[in-house]
């Protein structure tokens, strides 16, 4: 991916941000090059060696294609879950590490289920929130709607219907 000032890219685990800057600083002796970005929404500055991009997982907004399958998966059904929240909170936690934006949005539909049938532990609605955040930020942006408005469609895409904020 070809990276330039002022682009707008997703970090998976931070969400949209903006290219700043695309600077080269001396790494022991050796130059490195350096994409220094900005997540949107927040002070929050990161850099990220520009040959390691694709390693941290940085990519463009969705496309079309990638919205279709993102809508895909949050109208689609559950996975199995654990009957102890310990172990559900475990397994959660080991999907969301993968960074992948489509596996993020099945544990948000799954978390966003469950809340709704049977509500969540604590820790599960941490899980809930910061996924969420992720999710609705990057479709506000790829969508250019209200924060509300994204997330209003993801809860018709999770639940079938416009749901009610908990």
């Amino acid at each position: 991916m070809k990276f330039s000032q002022g682009q707008t890219v997703v970090h998976p685990h931070h969400g949209p941000s903006t290219v700043i800057e695309i600077t080269t600083r001396p790494v022991r002796g050796i130059p490195m090059t350096y994409l220094r970005l900005q997540v949107q929404g927040s002070a929050l500055e990161i850099g990220v060696p520009l040959d390691r991009a694709d390693d941290v997982g940085l990519r463009p907004l969705l496309d079309d294609e990638q919205r279709a399958r993102l809508l895909a998966v949050l109208g689609g059904p559950g996975e199995a879950q654990e009957a102890a929240w310990s172990r559900r909170y475990k397994a959660t936690q080991d999907r969301l590490r993968v960074g992948d934006l489509l596996v993020t949005a099945g544990v948000v539909r799954d978390l966003t289920r469950r809340l709704h049938a049977h509500g969540l532990s604590l820790g599960e609605r941490d899980q809930l929130r910061e996924a969420r955040a992720l999710l609705v930020a990057e479709a506000s942006v790829a969508l250019a709607l209200p924060h509300e408005e994204a997330e209003h469609r993801l809860d018709e895409a999770i639940l079938g219907r416009v749901a009610t904020a908990s």
